[in-house]
């Protein structure tokens, strides 16, 4: 376990550092592609939502929300990620998506640092975004180590 603090600087950095994003983007999209097939279906998606806790806990307290409720947002993400309809998500597709959540994250911490604690097996995108930040640091600093 580990603790970083990042703001939107370096969640634009990441997002910039086109070879960096397009690795870890292509590595979460086959984590998540279970079958294998290239695309992500609305059950594939819908895991990788359901495993980051994002709608089941509010502030660390879990909250309970209807089924159908839930089903009905998980459709809307998918029909947002799935851009031409084609009833599943290609490697663009998720990519596009990715980058502007990421774009938007940063613009929301702006210049505000915050801190998080990250388990050291966590494959979020932030997690990523920190240790780049963090090898870059080290590189143009050794003496920091």
């Amino acid at each position: 376990m580990g603790v970083v603090i990042i703001d939107g600087s370096t969640v634009k950095a990441f997002v910039k550092d086109e070879e960096q994003f397009k690795k870890s983007v292509e590595e979460r999209f086959a984590a998540l592609d279970i079958n294998n097939d290239g695309v992500l279906s609305r059950s594939e998606l819908r895991k990788a939502f359901e495993s980051m806790r994002l709608l089941e806990a509010h502030f660390g307290v879990d909250v309970v929300t209807p089924p159908e409720q839930l089903t009905k947002l998980y459709d809307s993400i998918f029909d947002k990620f799935d851009c031409d309809s084609s009833g599943s998500v290609d490697l663009d597709e998720f990519r596009t998506q990715m980058k502007e959540i990421m774009l938007a994250i940063a613009d929301g911490l702006g210049s505000c640092p915050i801190q998080m604690v990250l388990e050291d097996d966590d494959p979020s995108f932030l997690k990523q975004a920190a240790e780049l930040e963090d090898s870059k640091l080290h590189k143009d600093n050794p003496s920091s180590s």
